[in-house]
């Protein structure tokens, strides 16, 4: 694991940290591969129940790193193994078992958009910063953008922030619904509440619905349906529901 990424697992909790604050955390190639080795050692572990992403410092992730690009020998080459390997990493993390949330403050850019829109759960501060940034640069979106953000905000709204750079604030990010919750307090703090939550509840289902719930974008309505069906079927004979459907039943009488 690189300094660059740091990855923590307590109490059925991941907490997968991006540790380049000088940098906006944003990713050269060591930190996207610290990434996606931090992403396969969680879907790896049998102990995690939620995980939790942050960024160190005052901004969440500004995406990936210009300076790199423009030092590597082959920027051509450089940046699409950046891409390649950051964007493997960042369908591995969205199909994690597990509930996954965010906690975004100071400014979420380019592909730091891709990241925190791979999360289920988005917490942001009220004075986060939300654009695109590409077109400043002269590049076109990357780690699934131009997947993720008209699945959030419309197809509409996403060209909006793509071409006319629109710099979106947390409380037209709220209304737009690019993230969950906005908060005056550290997002961090509240987004280890959520997890908190869900750690100590029924997380395995949770982490079902969230698969049940990304996954329906690509099936048919009928197909959506038969995988319910399936899915809710396996899951009543599991230790979980059994003891939360007793407990329900006892309460009722």
């Amino acid at each position: 694991m690189s300094e660059n990424v740091e990855l923590a697992i307590s109490d059925g909790i991941a907490h997968l940290t991006l540790n380049r604050p000088e940098s906006a955390n944003s990713f050269d190639l060591p930190t996207a591969t610290a990434f996606a080795a931090a992403v396969d050692q969680i879907a790896a572990s049998s102990d995690v129940r939620v995980v939790v992403l942050s960024g160190a410092g005052k901004r969440f992730c500004a995406g990936g790193d210009v300076a790199s690009f423009q030092a590597a020998d082959d920027p051509q080459a450089y940046i699409r193994e950046l891409a390649d390997v950051l964007d493997g990493a960042m369908q591995r993390f969205a199909a994690l078992p597990v509930v996954t949330v965010v906690a975004v403050q100071g400014a979420a850019a380019g592909a730091g958009l891709s990241v925190m829109l791979g999360a289920d759960v988005i917490v942001a501060g009220r004075s986060t910063k939300f654009v695109t940034a590409y077109a400043g640069i002269g590049l076109t979106p990357d780690i699934g953008l131009s997947w993720l953000l008209p699945r959030a905000v419309g197809q509409v709204r996403a060209l909006d922030l793509l071409v006319n750079g629109r710099v979106l604030d947390a409380p037209t990010a709220l209304d737009w619904g690019l993230v969950t919750e906005v908060v005056d307090e550290d997002p961090l703090t509240r987004a280890r509440e959520i997890a908190a939550t869900v750690a100590g509840s029924a997380s395995a289902a949770l982490g079902e619905a969230r698969r049940l719930v990304r996954t329906s974008w690509s099936v048919s309505r009928s197909e959506a349906g038969d995988e319910e069906g399936r899915t809710i079927a396996e899951r009543v004979g599991t230790d979980e529901a059994q003891q939360l459907i007793t407990a329900f039943v006892e309460r009722g009488r």
